[in-house]
């Protein structure tokens, strides 16, 4: 019936009533109400996470509905924590309850696709030729083909192709690559491995199984703190965000929680409830700001001063005025406080803190037989000279006493180490000791306080006889530290006080004000609760820190004075306490099981690994307009032609030195070296030292523009590279990818900074990389600078494994449904990559024997390599001597044919080498048999028959959970009392009660499980406690696994005593010189003012992803935006919301503007990752469209991370290395005076759409 009918016959429905006439009953169609029944049914409920970086890793049901993702929410089924905790639920963002619109959006990639002009290239070529290889080869070595691609990327014009020729272009690529120039001439960049672990896996393993490099991310984001090496010997390690309930002291110290936190933001909330003090430090009205009870706002990238000041206060009035015990008992069991430093002559007669005093120094190497040069000296209150357990002389080499027993490691005998030399009781012996001091040091945008660059003060030491019969003056650590916080010890002299109001005193609460704007009173009250509280409760005061604080240049310095509060006051280690670093899910849980799957060490060791800011910094050529010199950092006392001014000639060092990894590599294909060996008649390794000290062989980073020397071929999943972590973006579109860009800086080095250990070329080669190979769900800026974009799935779309460092459960991503269009899984693309990588193969590359340098590795032997310090053999003038001075040669034989095979299955090395991490090993005969019996065996004839399977995502996820301790019990025992066997204490006690438990992936499909403790990790799963980074050193009496063994105050290799930094102090930021040649240079009529650049994380995006989110976007301002303060925006004329520009000679933003209150004067935010795919206007400055929130920055290395072969100063993979810092960065801003949204240009100028059929 009609509905207009339906209206007239209203009055006529009612056929009775009920309820006094309160209710009718009535004769009518509901029929109206279907659409809202309907739009809350579903079919099915499964439950996935998001593979996103946020620290979340939040349990969801997704549900289903005829095949299709309908909508998102909340699982609320986490296990219970203690009575005494809440509970980690409810968790989740609206961010993540926005996901599931990627799915069916316009942004979503759908099917495999080529950039035009390669894709008639290749086809053009597989007309002529029959082999794919000879058919890459005819373009690739046509400089005008290349050209012709190459100079398209980022201008659209993509065509869908299939997977037979996008899997047959890439396999021919890769192929033709590693028989041309090498396997290490093929790249792959993906981070973040906890977010989705197999699919990291699937394209590393591949990689790996090729001889391909991957780049390592943690230090290219900025989030890898080398302070945390530094101290510890660990990489962030942290306390879960339980444990901030466990706290009664909590300063948030440029972290955002409630924005960048929101599922853990509950744990902050809840604890005030319990009578928790909360202090917030940011410069900017952060979102925490509400949270507290006190706001601290010193000025951007001086925090170092603001903790200096903290640690003055904390040590005069709990160490010297009145000493806490628990305060002084904790630093000499756990820290270096007490360990003794030779103080040094310079060249001028003055003294300087040195290194440390080592066994190897006394008579006899006072009775230490084994690595005397590794063991450190404290002094014993009976007044002799002991090698106390612990240090990393005892680690290697012997067995049973690397702990923290407070025992000699000569005698046996029990010790109590002597803090500080000062005596009360008979003759003082002092002497002066200069320090060096950088707060003096000029900047057009910071202040300054004036003094000495060295600073004499007076240190109470001890004269000692050395083995050579020779004397030497030695102090503390202790009371080293006193008088560089310019404490007045009472001895007295220059440059200590005993007033906080001595603003002329590096370090004092005065002093910080000048710097900071921050007042006095408020460091001294804040530095006295923070202790007090930490004294009464025995370390339960925490300082949660955020990332911001680790992306300026002098980085180290921020993180070393906050770490240094926590350590005065006894935190680390203390459940309630600590340092509590949180970027992203750097925390991958079942991590020594992932390894072998990730990184193919079940078939070939060692894989090739290269930190990410080096090779970035090399690749890019963003060396190539450098503005910085070392010369400017270093200490005033050394000599400085003994050290280079450009930051790549330090680098190339260290390379050539084994300190760092090398990609690519060597300056020929490493698959051709074994033959030269041979027909020389040598060795390998003899053949390489040979060839190396003669000449005839270098290393790739000493040439980086000999095209023999490109890298070619990258891989980026996971990831978006090219929108979001690319420090110097247009940098990398002029050189790396040699297309459209906004870079206004030029090649012109002065001499003076030309790097001296480089091939300098005049002019930099522009488009490196042949090809480029994305995989995404979402048509990211890196897919559209890609040659190649591979539909992947999305996280509702595939079967994976999640964790994080906030709580202790592992998660599934489960498939909801199956992948939409025509996308697959990482795992799945990677498989077919590998399957036609085999095939295309033959005939080209059969059974080849590969030559990988290796760095020497942190948790192993060779990070004993150079006791005192050293350099390059080059640089020496010296032999190289592999494991020495010069990378290991290591000899790897990699079968080609079977590449596929060796993908889908477990191989033998485990059986025969066993597995483990962190300088254990453990046999693993059994894990990998019971993977068999679970995963079925390989019975296709071949290399592979009998293996365990991988063949599936859930079969790379078994074995995962079966290799790795966290989640089998057995193999959890077993690491333990392969700790045993160094520590000579017992261990297995921590896992015992877990030994028979096994997790399994439809486990964790059923319910989050938690993890199972392990010797990978330094904190405890457990019932009565929550997990707490150093609760095993502290407790189980575990070394720390650095020089000392313990937690490091101190820092004395000679580069760090070169550049001045064996100990904490305030560094201001530097000068990158990139705003005055712009300012007014091409005026526009508004006024221009210079800002310092800031790019914090945001509210509506998590890095890039969800920034395009039609949500989110509708939630925020619906594209890009910059944040000023109201005195900034006035004074150029700028209001809220007007287009305004962004720029320095690195390149060019245009965005919106925000004119905010809760904005400093002199800085500027733009939230990290916004993507210049959304409303973009183009630049006044370059003429193209504006860039991302990188797009003005460009990467500055800094020299001590590049230290290695010493200690916790030794490479490993995301542990230490350089790190790819921006906040230093100040750029130009102004209003716009036209809008030009670029749509009337031709497509060979901007970025605008081609056609995307080949006829077009």
């Amino acid at each position: 019936m009609s509905h207009l009918l339906d209206q007239f016959r209203f009055f006529k429905r009612k056929k009775g009533e009920f309820a006094d006439g309160h209710g009718e009953v009535r004769d009518e169609s509901r029929g109206w109400e279907d659409g809202y029944r309907n739009r809350w049914q579903y079919d099915k409920v499964v439950r996935s996470t998001h593979g996103v970086n946020c620290t979340g890793s939040c349990s969801w049901k997704i549900y289903v509905k005829n095949g299709l993702v309908t909508w998102e929410t909340q699982q609320t089924d986490y296990p219970r924590t203690r009575p005494d905790l809440p509970n980690h639920e409810p968790r989740g963002c609206p961010r993540g309850a926005s996901y599931s619109w990627y799915m069916y959006s316009a942004n979503r990639v759908k099917y495999p696709k080529v950039r035009k002009p390669l894709l008639k290239l290749w086809r053009a070529a597989k007309a002529q030729h029959s082999d794919p290889v000879e058919a890459w080869a005819s373009i690739v070595e046509d400089p005008t083909k290349t050209v012709e691609y190459k100079s398209k990327r980022g201008l659209g014009g993509f065509i869908r192709s299939t997977w037979s020729e996008v899997n047959e272009i890439i396999a021919a690529s890769n192929v033709y690559t590693a028989k041309t120039y090498g396997p290490d001439r093929i790249i792959g960049f993906s981070p973040i491995p906890a977010m989705s672990m197999v699919s990291y896996a699937a394209g590393s393993r591949y990689l790996s199984l090729i001889g391909g490099a991957c780049l390592s991310f943690y230090d290219w984001y900025c989030d890898l703190p080398p302070a945390s090496p530094m101290t510890w010997g660990e990489q962030t390690d942290v306390p879960e965000s339980a444990d901030w309930y466990n706290s009664d002291y909590i300063i948030a110290w440029g972290s955002n929680v409630p924005q960048t936190r929101t599922p853990d933001a509950h744990f902050f909330t809840e604890v005030r409830y319990k009578g928790t003090k909360t202090v917030s430090i940011t410069p900017d009205y952060a979102e925490i700001s509400k949270l507290t009870d006190l706001w601290l706002n010193p000025k951007q990238g001086t925090d170092a001063a603001v903790a200096q000041a903290f640690c003055h206060v904390i040590i005069k009035e709990f160490y010297l005025k009145q000493p806490s015990d628990y305060f002084i008992d904790y630093a000499k069991r756990y820290t270096d406080m007490p360990i003794l430093v030779m103080l040094e002559e310079d060249e001028n007669g003055s003294r300087r803190p040195g290194r440390y005093l080592r066994a190897s120094d006394l008579v006899d190497d006072l009775g230490e037989e084994n690595n005397p040069e590794w063991k450190t000296i404290g002094l014993n209150k009976d007044g002799e000279l002991v090698s106390p357990l612990g240090s990393i002389g005892y680690r290697w080499g012997e067995k049973g006493k690397w702990n923290l027993e407070q025992k000699s490691g000569s005698t046996g005998k029990d010790i109590d180490l002597t803090l500080s030399l000062k005596s009360d009781a008979g003759e003082q012996e002092v002497c002066d000791v200069t320090f060096d001091y950088f707060g003096h040091t000029e900047h057009p945008y910071f202040t300054a306080v004036a003094g000495e660059a060295l600073q004499a003060k007076r240190i109470p030491c001890k004269t000692i006889t050395l083995a050579d019969g020779s004397t030497a003056k030695v102090a503390t650590v202790f009371d080293l530290t006193v008088a560089n916080l310019g404490v007045d010890n009472g001895l007295g002299g220059e440059h200590v006080t005993d007033d906080y109001n001595d603003a002329t005193v590096p370090g004092t609460p005065a002093w910080q004000e000048v710097i900071t704007g921050l007042s006095r009173e408020k460091v001294i009250q804040v530095g006295r609760e923070f202790a007090e509280n930490a004294h009464k409760t025995h370390g339960k005061s925490m300082i949660i820190i955020g990332a911001g604080m680790n992306h300026w240049y002098h980085l180290d310095m921020n993180y070393r004075g906050v770490i240094n509060m926590l350590m005065l006051c006894g935190c680390i280690g203390k459940s309630g306490g600590g340092w509590a670093h949180y970027v992203g899910q750097e925390k991958l849980r079942p991590q020594t099981g992932w390894l072998p799957l990730a990184f193919a060490l079940d078939w070939h060791r060692p894989p090739r690994h290269m930190n990410g800011t080096s090779f970035f910094y090399n690749h890019s050529s963003q060396w190539r307009h450098e503005t910085v010199s070392a010369h400017e950092i270093l200490s005033p006392r050394v000599n400085k032609k003994f050290f280079p001014e450009h930051m790549l000639d330090y680098n190339i060092q260290a390379e050539r030195a084994g300190w760092l990894p090398s990609a690519p590599q060597l300056n020929r294909n490493p698959l051709s070296i074994a033959a030269a060996a041979k027909a020389q008649g040598k060795e390998i390794e003899k053949y390489v030292v040979d060839s190396l000290h003669e000449g005839s062989l270098r290393f790739a980073c000493e040439s980086p523009d000999n095209p023999q020397n490109f890298p070619r071929n990258m891989f980026i999943w996971r990831s978006n590279l090219l929108g979001s972590s690319g420090k110097g973006h247009e940098y990398m579109l002029e050189y790396f990818l040699g297309t459209k860009n906004g870079l206004m800086s030029e090649e012109n080095l002065p001499d003076g900074l030309r790097p001296k250990e480089v091939d300098y070329v005049e002019e930099g080669p522009k488009g490196k990389l042949d090809l480029v190979v994305t995989l995404d769900f979402r048509m990211s800026s890196t897919c559209l600078y890609s040659d190649i974009v591979l539909p992947t799935a999305t996280w509702y779309e595939k079967d994976d494994m999640n964790t994080s460092d906030m709580h202790p459960f592992i998660h599934p991503l489960t498939a909801a449904t199956d992948p939409a269009w025509e996308s697959k899984t990482d795992w799945e693309i990677y498989k077919g990559i590998a399957k036609s990588f085999s095939e295309v193969s033959v005939g080209h590359l059969g059974v080849e024997t590969d030559v990988v340098t290796l760095p020497m590795q942190h948790d192993s032997p060779g990070e004993l390599a150079q006791p005192f310090g050293g350099t390059d053999w080059k640089t020496a003038g010296e032999r190289p001597v592999p494991g020495k001075n010069c990378p290991m040669i290591k000899v790897v034989e990699r079968d080609y044919p079977n590449t596929y095979a060796k993908f889908t299955s477990l191989g033998p090395a485990l059986e025969k080498l066993g597995n483990g991490s962190k300088g254990l090993n453990w046999d693993m005969t059994k894990a990998v048999k019971d993977l068999g019996d679970l995963n079925h065996r390989v019975t296709t004839p071949g290399i592979s028959e009998g293996r365990p399977q991988i063949f599936t995502a859930i079969d790379a996820s078994e074995t995962i959970l079966m290799l790795a301790p966290e989640t089998n019990g057995e193999v959890a025992v077993k690491g333990w009392k392969a700790l045993e066997e160094f520590t000579g204490r017992e261990h297995a006690h921590l896992a015992a009660s877990s030994e028979h438990e096994k997790i399994r992936f439809r486990d964790i499909v059923a319910q989050p499980r938690k993890i199972i403790s392990s010797p990978t990790w330094s904190g405890l799963e457990s019932e009565s406690v929550s997990y707490n980074a150093g609760y095993t050193n502290v407790h189980e009496l575990i070394p720390w696994r650095t020089i000392t063994g313990r937690q490091q105050f101190y820092q004395d290799h000679p580069w760090m005593q070169a550049f001045g930094e064996q100990m904490q102090q305030y560094r201001p930021p530097i000068d990158t010189k990139t705003t005055e040649i712009m300012k007014d240079a091409k005026p526009n009529g508004n006024k221009e003012i210079v800002l310092n650049f800031l790019t914090p994380h945001q509210k509506w995006g998590i890095h890039s992803t969800y920034s395009e989110n039609l949500l989110m976007l509708t939630l925020s301002r619906g594209g890009p935006i910059v944040w000023l303060s109201e005195n900034d925006a006035k004074s150029a004329g700028i209001e809220d919301n007007d287009w305004i520009e962004l720029f320095n000679v690195n390149g060019a933003i245009t965005a919106r503007a925000v004119v905010s209150q809760r904005v400093k004067d002199g800085m500027t935010m733009m939230y990290h990752a916004q993507e210049k795919l959304v409303n973009i206007p183009g630049s006044e400055q370059t003429g193209t469209r504006g860039g991302i929130h990188n797009s003005v920055t460009r990467t500055i290395l800094k020299p001590t991370h590049m230290i290695g072969s010493y200690a916790q100063q030794s490479y490993g993979f995301n542990y230490y290395g350089t790190v790819g810092c921006n906040r230093d960065e100040f750029v130009v801003v102004r209003k716009m005076s036209k809008i030009d949204w670029l749509e009337d240009k031709p497509d060979d100028s901007l970025p605008q759409p081609l056609p995307t059929t080949l006829e077009g």
